[in-house]
């Protein structure tokens, strides 16, 4: 297996694609390239991060967008060559706020064709292959076996693993076999997202969400969490205790949320390897300096908040990125 002539691939992304249907102002549902994990893909690519996107695309109009949308960011497809299976939509409502809900259709799709055998093949076909990332509908229980061996041999085979809790409680019939599935796949990561909304969703409904997040990481091995709190900036734990919190000191001008979290994940990630010792930082056993710390979590917020400020998920350069940082850094401070 060969990939296109591009970044040297540093990130691999599995989970779904799909095409998000907005409403407009005039009641008409407009489509919109999506999914958390080609969300993610995106923001990582226009990040200047090499990134494998590992899961199928559809032939049909809107695969062909969708693959469209990931060769505009620089993403490499490990399966370039598109499958029958139609591709996964979502209608998607905003509150008065911006914040979204969505409706799935995810039957005999696309991006559902993938078994763990060929997630493993593709990672293990990419040398420079540092982190494995995935979450949000690939934890659905119905793919467990999908990605929970790929994930356990990723880990084994020494990649960074991050997960992304990102539920959606309206996608399943079982919570209780969705939360199980979502705590197998957490057992496995080296570094965990959770949003406010998601601790509620797995059963943690305290006063303190960062005390919830903190009870969370315990009933994991993963070193690290990044805790995401909205309008309130964003939180990176580490197990033994440290804590950092950011969030901006200028207002930002909301137009919807739509794809924030998969913005910050990108960020996140974007920032952790482009430090200089980030061999020990993707290791994880020793954590990095407080300054490293600040930077990541730093890039990672203006990541979210230069997404929100468009409509739909539209990830930011690493040009646009960097501009905000040094015209309104976030204030990050120690907890």
């Amino acid at each position: 297996m060969t990939f296109p002539e591009s970044l040297p691939i540093q990130v691999a992304t599995a989970g779904e694609a799909l095409i998000d249907l907005l409403e407009d102002a005039e009641g008409r549902l407009q489509p919109c390239a999506g999914g958390a994990v080609y969300n993610l893909s995106r923001a990582l690519g226009l990040q200047g991060v090499g990134t494998l996107y590992l899961n199928p695309l559809s032939r049909d109009r809107f695969g062909r967008q969708l693959a469209q949308g990931l060769a505009q960011a620089g993403v490499a497809l490990a399966r370039p060559d598109p499958v029958h299976q139609p591709t996964s939509l979502a209608v998607v409502g905003l509150d008065a706020e911006g914040k979204a809900s969505y409706s799935f259709y995810r039957d005999g799709v696309a991006d559902r064709e993938v078994d763990a055998a060929t997630l493993n093949a593709a990672c293990n076909a990419a040398p420079t292959l540092r982190v494995v990332a995935t979450g949000c509908l690939a934890l659905v229980a119905e793919d467990r076996n999908k990605v929970l061996p790929w994930l356990q041999a990723q880990r084994a085979a020494g990649h960074l693993v991050v997960v992304d809790a990102n539920l959606r409680p309206a996608l399943v019939p079982d919570m209780t076999a969705y939360r199980a599935s979502v705590m197998a796949a957490l057992q496995q990561a080296h570094l965990i997202k959770v949003s406010d909304d998601d601790l509620v969703t797995l059963g943690h409904v305290g006063a303190d969400p960062v005390a919830d997040a903190r009870a969370l990481l315990a009933d994991t091995p993963a070193p690290w969490l990044a805790l995401t709190l909205g309008a309130r900036g964003a939180v990176l734990l580490h197990r033994d205790g440290r804590a950092w919190q950011a969030c901006e000191t200028t207002p930002v001008a909301v137009v919807d949320t739509v794809g924030a979290g998969d913005c910050f994940l990108a960020g996140l990630l974007a920032g952790l390897l482009s430090r200089p010792a980030r061999q020990e930082t993707l290791r994880l056993q020793n954590p990095s300096l407080d300054e490293d710390m600040r930077y990541i979590l730093s890039h990672a917020v203006a990541s979210a908040s230069l997404c929100v400020m468009e409509t739909g998920c539209t990830p930011p350069s690493s040009t646009q990125v960097a501009e905000r940082l040094r015209l309104a850094p976030p204030h990050v401070l120690t907890l």
